[in-house]
């Protein structure tokens, strides 16, 4: 390989696509197709089970979106869980609890059976939702970090098409088997992943935080671009971590971390840039789901048929709202360590509003319409769900997940993250199950302008509050949310222990 060679510096080996990093972040974000396939399937397979079960609209909401809810319990336990067996045993532990679920869902006789897998599955959905992130954060190079932490939200795209297939391809299938193997296919993927994840590494800096310094430093040559690079990051993990050296001799390494404090260190006692960060992390995810993503892909059968599709039309027109979907998140994918974090959120807002305004007003047209069929509004009702699901894919969608994975501190990272995935989860629940009673209340059209008021309040957020992360090292990232003050403080406390470390040697 060429290498190149600065005045007075060793030579240096140009930066190089780093494969095993690649295959790592690709494995690892397998993970959240489980929530994509399941948003994806039980937007079509709802009206089935409907059918079936004869359940009321008020139990279609909360089956659609109960899911969500109880993800907060694997959310809220898997910061502790990586904590204490590590990220890459916590994402087996999430393919292996979505399992069970699916197959109950897929095997359920009545509505509370069907409560109980959206249980299971829910928890291995909390658990998938915050570790594949954080593993991938923490395990890539800082120039692909943004597109190697993205693979989640590809991963989610790519599950709700598959979602909306399954939802065609066994929508003509007896009543009572359709919908169950619409869920129950669910199983497979979770398998699979379970079983690739078991080839690859522990993260680096969880292994740091157990003492595991040589095998963090095996891993860290493994997947930078250069073997500078991971000296450089070994150096800044050690450091973050409280690693003391004398000497080039490792004298002191911190107990080992298994969570301990950390809610008290998050919430009761924050330092001011902790603060900061844990307020910019429950932003950008409230402002996500509350923009009314899950309202469009969920719904979406329903929206096409008040826009005057018959239910088989409705279903394929759904097909392309998944395609679309899956396609637009490649591009932010292919961008996002180009351009930056910042540019591509605040464009991706941008589009929101405008399309969500020209989806509910092309809905109140139609509403308010004497034969509910008027073309121009239909064409501009299909027009800005595509443009919606597009625009969401390019900066909303995959931004959310890499921004958080990469601000918080090394101590905070995984309980810092699950709190984030709280936030979502939550609010993607209110949304999904508050939908058909708000357009009850407000009409389907008021609905979306409401989204669409939400979107410009983020818009807003995002541009007065996120600073810039692209190019950066998780520790620098850190560093972007300390005033004047605290950055002087954690400078001095940095040359203190430098010059401990030199005293001793």
């Amino acid at each position: 390989m060429a290498e190149a060679t600065a005045p007075g510096d060793r030579p240096v080996r140009r930066r190089r696509i780093n494969l095993y990093a690649y295959a790592c972040a690709f494995l690892a974000s397998m993970t959240s197709v489980l929530l994509g396939y399941d948003i994806g399937v039980m937007s079509g397979a709802i009206i089935f089970i409907k059918k079936d079960l004869k359940i009321t609209d008020v139990q279609v909401e909360i089956i659609a979106g109960i899911l969500n809810v109880f993800s907060l319990v694997g959310a809220l336990a898997a910061g502790r869980t990586s904590d204490w067996i590590g990220r890459r045993y916590t994402i087996v532990l999430a393919g292996a609890i979505f399992f069970v679920g699916a197959v109950v869902m897929g095997l359920a006789p009545s509505y509370a059976w069907l409560m109980v897998g959206r249980f299971v599955a829910g928890v291995g959905v909390g658990y998938a939702l915050m570790i594949a992130p954080v593993y991938t954060a923490e395990l890539a190079p800082a120039s692909t970090r943004g597109f190697l932490t993205s693979f989640p939200e590809v991963f989610i795209n790519a599950g709700i098409l598959f979602g909306y297939v399954s939802n065609y391809a066994f929508a003509k299938l007896p009543l009572r088997v359709g919908w169950r193997l619409m869920l129950g296919v669910g199983a497979l993927p979770s398998v699979l992943i379970s079983l690739g994840v078991l080839a690859m590494p522990e993260s680096p800096r969880w292994l740091v935080m157990q003492g595991r310094l040589d095998d963090a430093k095996r891993v860290l040559e493994r997947t930078s671009d250069t073997p500078e690079e991971a000296e450089v990051r070994l150096a800044d993990i050690k450091a973050v971590a409280g690693v003391v050296e004398e000497g080039g001799v490792v004298v002191s390494v911190p107990k080992k971390h298994h969570g301990e404090g950390v809610w008290m260190e998050l919430f009761i006692r924050p330092a001011p840039h902790v603060r900061r960060i844990l307020l910019a992390a429950v932003g950008i995810h409230f402002f996500q789901q509350a923009s009314g993503i899950d309202s469009v892909v969920l719904y979406s059968p329903r929206v096409f048929d008040k826009a005057g599709f018959s239910k088989s039309a409705s279903l394929l027109a759904t097909v392309a709202v998944g395609f679309t979907k899956t396609t637009f998140i490649l591009v932010a994918t292919f961008t996002l360590d180009r351009f930056g974090r910042r540019p591509l959120l605040l464009t991706s807002f941008a589009g929101m509003i405008l399309t969500l305004c020209g989806l509910g007003w092309s809905l109140t047209v139609i509403g308010n319409h004497h034969s509910g069929h008027v073309e121009w509004a239909i064409g501009l009702a299909v027009a800005s769900i595509l443009g919606y699901v597009a625009t969401f894919s390019i900066g909303a969608g995959p931004i959310t997940w890499v921004y958080t994975s990469e601000i918080f501190p090394l101590r905070l990272r995984a309980q810092g993250a699950s709190i984030g995935v709280v936030v979502n989860r939550v609010t993607s629940g209110a949304i999904s199950m508050s939908f058909l009673s708000l357009t009850k209340a407000v009409t389907i059209g008021g609905a979306f302008f409401i989204y669409a008021g939400v979107a410009v309040a983020a818009w807003v957020f995002f541009c007065s509050y996120l600073p810039e992360t692209k190019g950066k090292t998780l520790e620098q990232a850190e560093k972007l949310f300390r005033g004047k003050e605290e950055a002087a403080a954690a400078a001095a406390g940095e040359v203190e222990l430098e010059e401990h470390g030199k005293g001793g040697a």
